[in-house]
């Protein structure tokens, strides 16, 4: 468009053209191609912002996702540091278990595993203030009347949710 409108302005200036209604279109076309390119400039001006506008955000963007991985690893990183807190620990209660199973009859211990499995996990409860941790409901009068009676070396089931009852001090026996 820039070559066109010299190429114009030079036959225009040369004088080659004589006819004066050519010279009119001449000088019109150099008026209508310089708004033109005025026109475009624009276009391009702002073409040209909102790309600058939009490498900006690009970088913003990009720092921010920077910032979520590293909060990313950081998480996975204490999340394995306590994954593996936690196996060792299971491992040591493991360890616990199978010694102290060792000393429980071997009755009582198939009955405590049918339970465990059958409840979830955890086949025995403390009896605690007059309520059983397993099932978190209280004894009623005579319930807890037959564990008052009940021998010490006694095996005891609460009622409710069927788990083996442990005696402490703090039964409220």
């Amino acid at each position: 468009m820039r070559q066109r409108a010299a190429r114009d302005q030079k036959r225009l200036d040369s004088g080659q053209v004589t006819n004066p209604k050519d010279l009119e279109n001449l000088q019109s076309e150099i008026a209508s191609l310089a708004r033109r390119q005025g026109d475009l400039e624009d276009v391009v001006l702002e073409v040209m912002e909102r790309h600058e506008a939009a490498t900006e955000r690009a970088a913003e963007l990009a720092q921010r996702v920077e910032a979520v991985e590293a909060k990313t690893e950081d998480a996975v990183a204490r999340r394995d540091a306590a994954l593996q807190e936690i196996d060792a620990e299971a491992g040591t209660v493991r360890g616990e278990r199978e010694s102290a199973a060792g000393s429980v009859p071997a009755d009582l211990l198939k009955l405590y595993e049918k339970i465990r499995e059958q409840q979830g996990g955890v086949g025995a409860a403390r009896l605690f203030q007059r309520r059983c941790e397993g099932c978190q409901l209280e004894l009623n009068i005579t319930e807890l009347n037959e564990v008052r009676q009940a021998p010490q070396d006694a095996v005891l089931r609460c009622e409710n949710c069927r788990r083996v009852l442990v005696r402490t001090p703090e039964s409220g026996l």
